[in-house]
């Protein structure tokens, strides 16, 4: 149970330094929503560990401390794994750089706070043709391809006493591997269907720091330019269109 004055909520961030801009955004989500859930200011920190270089961490009233750390160069998995063994919130929360929770997300968390493992969806319309995650239909949320770290809030306990802390630093899956071990161990889990987060939403802020797969998806984009933007049956036509076409920033 939640108690006034302990640390609720440790919001882990690896950043390789070159997207301030996203970062800023990222980390001003956060306060957004712990004031709109009514959290006091020592009741959130965020953990921001930066790759290799000496980064400037984003000003909050929330607590914000930043690490410059030898360099990992490993999708940021090593970082992750530090910063869960330092955090001292209740609950964790995974937050990428270029990705932001809504301002609902930690208002959500709370009403299912007993709860180790929440899982909700995102929005990720910027970076799939797949509108959100976990998608809708049978079959459970957790299972490869459905589910990203920016959809859960996890019992830290759960995490560092029962599955060893953020593992699998050397392969690929390894979002969805630590997420399958909490599934597998979580003595309590909850799914629900509110939108938490938004995937890549800091993707243009900062253009010379795509990650690999953001540059791929923008290549793949402008390779399919040879279609009109908006001509029936074209690849993502549907969502380039309802936001008003295709722009590269």
């Amino acid at each position: 149970m939640a108690r006034d004055g302990d640390i609720l909520f440790s919001v882990i961030t690896p950043s390789a330094g070159n997207r301030p801009k996203a970062l800023a955004k990222a980390v001003e989500s956060v306060e957004q929503a712990a004031r709109f859930a009514g959290l006091d200011t020592g009741q959130v920190e965020i953990l921001i560990g930066f790759d290799g270089i000496k980064g400037e961490c984003p000003i909050s009233k929330y607590t914000v401390r930043g690490m410059n750390l030898p360099a990992d160069r490993n999708g940021g998995n090593g970082i992750r794994g530090l910063l869960t063994h330092l955090a001292q919130g209740d609950k964790l929360i995974y937050l990428d750089d270029d990705n932001v929770i809504k301002p609902q997300a930690l208002r959500l968390y709370m009403k299912h706070f007993d709860t180790e493992l929440i899982i909700g969806r995102i929005d990720t319309q910027l970076a799939y043709e797949t509108p959100f995650l976990p998608r809708s239909g049978s079959g459970h949320a957790v299972r490869p391809g459905n589910v990203d770290p920016l959809c859960v809030c996890v019992s830290r306990r759960l995490v560092v006493a029962r599955c060893g802390g953020w593992r699998y630093r050397d392969r690929d899956d390894a979002d969805f591997m630590n997420i399958l071990d909490w599934h597998v161990n979580a003595q309590s889990e909850t799914v629900i269907d509110d939108v938490v987060g938004v995937f890549d939403a800091g993707r243009s802020l900062d253009a010379s720091a795509l990650s690999d797969r953001q540059a791929r998806l923008l290549d793949w984009l402008s390779s399919e330019r040879e279609y009109p933007v908006c001509m029936p049956g074209a690849p993502m036509a549907d969502l380039l269109c309802s936001t008003g076409g295709l722009q590269i920033l």
